[in-house]
């Protein structure tokens, strides 16, 4: 059996405001639980006016207090603009509040537009080549399993607790991949961004995993936009609304999800429609069968058992009623 998970970005629909959409955010993971998904992560966006989720760890705390079991974790932290040491000392606390709850997704983000990541950073950006160090140094903290020689070796990071939050590792190439494996990280794979360089990137994680303090085994996630509802027929009109965001966000043009009543897909011109068309392969759209069936075949293609659902449609209670068909079908 699949194991079923949400990724939320907590996006806001329009007409509706920031604290509206952190509610139902809370409401969602209330309601994910209640229907047996394994776990519920929330996002990192910054400098955008759509997303609500800024702070992923003040998010999980919030939702990891409204529930009782299911594992909360975030989706991801972006590593290069924080330090590895202060990572690890937020996730170890949210850990000894929630223990054995807590999962650390984190990637290899820049957080934005150039002047974002220099507000994010407040000037001091670091290279791209200096990503495996950081991922290592955290994984170090977090475990109290850093080098004897390393300059932070006498730097514990607290509080010191016995079972730190599991670790995983974001990404959309092999290189990616190859980074979860040499450190024995969970691996996430991002279909919803990118699926070109999935089962290349997923191939290369299973050969090259070496098993370390964080992970014995392998373990991977492919996380991946779903829109459900009764028919083939519903989930297509309810996925306009997701179509017409994913189109505005590749533009630039804003990320609030519109009503559709705004939406005349009449009107797409013709590059939109192939957009469109492109932006499907991020994507399952259907019935509770439909989705059953292409999350199988995708699983076996990705030799995965885990699938991490996101759904930016307009309506919350049509979101609702996707997991629900979701989880009814499949758990």
């Amino acid at each position: 059996m699949l194991r079923l998970s949400v990724l939320d970005q907590a996006p806001i629909s329009k007409g509706h405001t920031p604290e509206e959409t952190l509610q139902h955010t809370i409401k969602l993971a209330k309601w994910a639980e209640s229907l047996g998904y394994h776990r519920y992560w929330v996002a990192e966006h910054h400098n955008t006016s759509g997303l609500a989720s800024s702070s992923p760890e003040i998010l999980m705390t919030q939702i990891a207090a409204s529930t009782q079991e299911i594992r909360v974790g975030s989706g991801g932290i972006l590593l290069p603009q924080y330090s590895p040491y202060k990572i690890a000392e937020n996730s170890k606390t949210l850990s000894a509040l929630y223990p054995n709850r807590i999962d650390i997704g984190f990637g290899n983000s820049p957080g934005g537009s150039p002047i974002t990541q220099k507000a994010l950073t407040d000037h001091h950006i670091k290279p791209k080549e200096d990503f495996y160090r950081q991922a290592s140094d955290l994984q170090g903290f977090m475990h109290n399993t850093l080098p004897r020689n390393h300059e932070f070796r006498l730097v514990k990071a607290g509080p010191r607790i016995d079972n730190p939050p599991a670790m995983w590792l974001l990404g959309l190439t092999e290189n990616g991949a190859k980074n979860a494996a040499q450190l024995g990280i969970g691996f996430v794979f991002g279909h919803f961004i990118n699926p070109k360089y999935g089962k290349v990137a997923m191939k290369r994680y299973y050969e090259e995993f070496t098993p370390s303090v964080n992970h014995k085994e392998p373990a991977t996630i492919i996380c991946i936009f779903v829109v459900c509802a009764e028919t083939d027929e519903q989930a297509e009109a309810l996925a306009i609304t997701q179509d017409r965001w994913l189109l505005n966000v590749g533009k630039g043009l804003g990320t609030k999800v519109q009503p559709p009543e705004e939406i005349n897909s009449d009107e797409y011109s013709n590059e939109e429609l192939e957009q469109i068309k492109k932006n499907r392969n991020r994507c399952i759209i259907g019935s509770p069968s439909t989705v059953k069936k292409q999350l199988n075949q995708l699983a076996e293609a990705y030799q995965t058992d885990e699938f991490m659902i996101i759904t930016n449609i307009y309506n919350f209670e049509d979101k609702k009623k996707s997991y629900k068909l979701i989880a009814e079908e499949m758990l």
